[in-house]
């Protein structure tokens, strides 16, 4: 099976006709047949399954059948009669002939096969329409089906879209169900050939929103090497590993340059204090917030500010039973002690050396592991190394991974692989749920509504992938190479926002997600279907979640999950021969995760696809009773 495209779910056309009033431009020919003939001139016609009333320029015979031109639309609609009677003995070919003629446009192969599927569905079509189709069709992409470019301006008409080549360009690449990591890689290979059109600037934040993409676990693989150094140069040993470690931490910016082996703990301390924050509550304050904050605190201030480190403490999630207990045992000593400015920073250092010694081993431990302000060990691990650095952890672990990789310290290295093998170890559906919202994130998905919304950090939005694309594009420096690969990626993310949206009571959602990690790549698109609540989220009780997936090792495949009142079944399609045994050890882990979650599976069925090349992929071929598909095995639990 080769997946070049889907249909929407909700699109029902019979539906929309019904739903919505037949409405006319100006220039629009159509065919229809009067049904009725009033005084003044006024008919009713028949167009499809919709009828209009409007006003002929010239007077006609009920029951024949006409190609019309609107030619004014205020105050009613008046038409003009484009051919003469259709006579039921005309092939379509014929049709068509008369109706070119009638507008003097060329007889091409392409005009000839739009007005072909325009007659044959009654829609109504103009002539700049029709010239603007042709273009398109004349110059589609490499490996697109006219058929395909044909279906797209018909939903554009239908839906009464802009004639655009943003929306056309949206509307077809949005539609396709694999491609969109090939094109984010072809994107990378040209943008990083740039040496003259694009400033160095702008490069190196493209390439950073593209690595988040292609490596969404790269913060995750950066914060162990960050744990990992930490703990190098935590231990007793002195060796060689300390001061490859603390040179390592050096060139990412992680300590002062003027760090040493004795010394680096105490610069890591003075690093984060040395901008000290004024006294404030500090319940949601990160680790390095905490220790700045009592570093900053003065005689007065000490008893209440002991009194939130405690609640601190007891409410941090990210911290074991007996971290916290040896840390509450640095308090007690404390208040025991003379309050003054000595014994303050006395007790500011030593919280800040043991919740290093506490954060870099959960960084490893809990990798994913996130508390219910959505942040991790790692990120507390470097709150205590950087001031201020939970601004910008992102970009800080992903500059400690390349750093890393570009090393040819064999420690370094050594580092890498059993970071590599750490991450690849702990990935579950936690992990996997984390790398969507980087890949999300990055990609600028959520691009427009944050705008809109004024919600979030505007700069921070602006360094996703779809606004810079979008700056690209308008900048006239930008070689045309580089243009044409951008305008890819920036179509298809513009066609998963025209794909998505609602009809009546029902909402579709269309996610393109390029993965490529751990050495794999996978293209899925996600296509769910359902109704919201009043609340305007999302009604978890019912929908029908589709999954086209392009995998390296399953290749294409079609996930077919349907949900009624929280009861699931799921629908498998690959011609995998062996996907059924494969299946069978993980139908109970399947089983329990649902049940977590509050859902009951009602059963697994896995089947093949009977047609194995050059089908697109629709609502009929994902049906679980479509004859497209051959017998496969039933697993029901």
């Amino acid at each position: 099976m080769t997946s070049a495209s889907f249909n929407p779910i909700q699109i029902d056309r019979a539906a929309i006709q019904q739903s919505q009033s037949l409405s006319l431009k100006q220039g629009q020919v159509f065919h229809g047949t009067i049904k009725k003939l009033y005084p003044d001139q006024m008919a009713e016609i028949q167009i499809g399954n919709q009828k209009l009333f409007a006003k002929l320029e010239t007077p006609l015979k009920a029951g024949d059948s006409h190609f019309f031109q609107v030619t004014s639309i205020n105050p009613e609609a008046q038409l003009k009669v484009v051919t003469g009677p259709m006579q039921p003995s005309q092939t379509m070919a014929q049709q068509m002939t008369q109706l070119l003629d009638s507008m003097n446009l060329p007889k091409t192969a392409e005009l000839q096969q739009i007005l072909a599927h325009f007659i044959k569905n009654q829609l109504p079509i103009s002539k700049d329409q029709l010239i603007q189709a042709e273009n398109w069709l004349n110059n589609l992409p490499e490996g697109t089906l006219k058929n395909e470019a044909i279906q797209v301006i018909h939903r554009m008409i239908e839906l009464k879209l802009p004639f655009t080549d943003e929306i056309f360009k949206g509307l077809l690449y949005g539609a396709k169900t694999t491609g969109i990591a090939e094109a984010i890689e072809n994107f990378a290979n040209v943008l990083s050939k740039e040496n003259n059109n694009v400033s160095q600037q702008i490069k190196l934040n493209l390439l950073q929103q593209l690595q988040a993409i292609s490596k969404p676990f790269a913060v995750e693989t950066g914060g162990i090497l960050l744990s990992k150094a930490v703990q190098t140069l935590l231990s007793s040993e002195t060796s060689a590993n300390n001061l490859q470690a603390l040179n390592f931490l050096k060139e990412a910016e992680i300590l002062p340059k003027n760090s040493t082996i004795p010394n680096w703990l105490s610069q890591s301390f003075q690093q984060i204090t040395s901008k000290l924050l004024p006294n404030t509550e500090i319940q949601n304050s990160s680790a390095g917030q905490l220790v700045q904050t009592i570093a900053a605190a003065n005689a007065a201030d000490v008893q209440n500010m002991i009194a939130q480190v405690k609640e601190w403490l007891t409410n941090q999630q990210l911290l074991t039973s007996e971290q916290k207990s040896q840390l509450q045992q640095l308090i007690t000593r404390f208040e025991a002690l003379p309050k003054n400015a000595q014994t303050i920073e006395l007790l500011a250092k030593q919280l800040h050396e043991q919740l290093i010694k506490s954060f870099s081993e959960n960084a490893i431990s809990r990798l994913f592991t996130q508390d219910e302000n959505g942040d991790s060990a790692k990120n507390q691990l470097l709150s205590l190394m950087k001031y201020d650095a939970t601004n910008n952890s992102q970009a800080i672990f992903s500059n400690i991974l390349k750093v890393a990789n570009d090393s040819a310290d064999p420690f370094i290295q050594n580092a890498v692989t059993q970071a590599d093998a750490q991450v690849l170890a702990s990935i579950d559906s936690r992990a996997m749920e984390q790398a969507l919202k980087t890949i999300f994130k990055s990609l600028g998905m959520s691009y427009e509504a944050s705008l809109n919304s004024k919600g979030g950090d505007i700069s921070e939005i602006a360094q996703s992938l779809k606004p810079q694309l979008i700056s690209l594009l308008q900048d006239a420096q930008t070689s045309q190479p580089l243009k044409e690969s951008a305008d890819i990626i920036l179509s298809r993310l513009n066609g998963m926002q025209l794909f998505s949206g609602e009809s009546g009571p029902q909402h579709q959602l269309i996610m393109q997600v390029p993965l490529q990690f751990l050495g794999k790549h996978a293209d899925a698109t996600i296509q769910w279907n359902g109704r919201m609540k009043e609340n305007g989220k999302i009604d978890a009780n019912y929908a029908r979640v589709l999954f086209y997936l392009n995998m390296e090792a399953l290749q294409e495949t079609v996930v077919d999950m349907q949900v009624q009142n929280r009861i699931i079944t799921i629908h498998l399609y690959n011609d995998h021969p062996h996907l059924e045994i494969l299946a069978e050890p993980l139908k109970q882990s399947l089983k329990t995760g649902l049940l977590e979650k509050d859902y009951q599976l009602s059963g697994l069925f896995i089947k093949k696809f009977e047609n194995t090349k050059s089908q697109i992929i629709n609502e009929n071929v994902i049906q679980k009773n479509d004859s497209k598909f051959q017998n496969g095995v039933d697993i029901r639990i």
